[in-house]
């Protein structure tokens, strides 16, 4: 056992690559607009450290626009096959353009065109419009590296909560909580 939390996390994030099928850096992401109403959606962890957990989006979704006026938000990883998950709470920051800049050109080309298509969170009178869209900056890149598009980047959770959760026989459950302090973790069992 550990009493670093980013080290557990490494620990239960290898053991979830090992056994789930399927995206096991999926994470579902809660986040408040300025009126406190909640919202939910399934992301991507792109990056990780000590420093927090990193995703990316249109920064002109519902989701910036959320994170924009509240600056907090939540995680969940829940690996059905381990029986595990890891809930996050911290404040949110953008990552820093060359971040950005990184990340997006790591990603397959279709992706980037993708980013200069979606005008993610709005609705589009149907699917040909931006199946259109998508032509239309394959042409325009055509021959060329796809640039990070302006509002498109990364967002970075720094962590003040991490509760590691494991199933147990009976619903009788265990949690591990880690609560940031001035001087680094304290940590505590909590039961069902």
């Amino acid at each position: 056992m550990t009493d670093d939390p980013f080290a557990l996390f490494e620990l239960w994030y290898a053991a979830a690559r090992a056994s789930e099928p399927n995206d096991t850096n999926a994470m579902a992401l809660a986040t408040a607009d300025a009126d406190g109403r909640p919202s939910v959606r399934m992301v991507l962890l792109k990056g990780r450290s000590p420093e927090g957990f990193v995703f990316y989006t249109n920064r002109e979704s519902r989701k910036a626009g959320d994170l924009d006026a509240n600056p907090h938000a939540a995680l969940l990883f829940h690996w059905k096959s381990q029986r595990q998950q890891i809930r996050i709470e911290g404040a949110i920051s953008r990552v820093t353009d060359a971040e950005s800049d990184a990340y997006f050109a790591s990603r397959g080309r279709d992706s980037q065109l993708g980013a200069w298509a979606s005008d993610q969170s709005r609705p589009l009178a149907d699917r040909a419009i931006f199946e259109a869209r998508f032509a239309e900056f394959q042409a325009k890149f055509e021959g060329q590296d796809v640039p990070r598009p302006p509002y498109w980047g990364g967002y970075r959770v720094t962590p003040d909560r991490i509760e590691f959760w494991q199933d147990r026989a009976h619903r009788l459950h265990e949690r591990r909580l880690f609560t940031r302090t001035a001087d680094g973790w304290t940590e505590g069992l909590l039961y069902p």
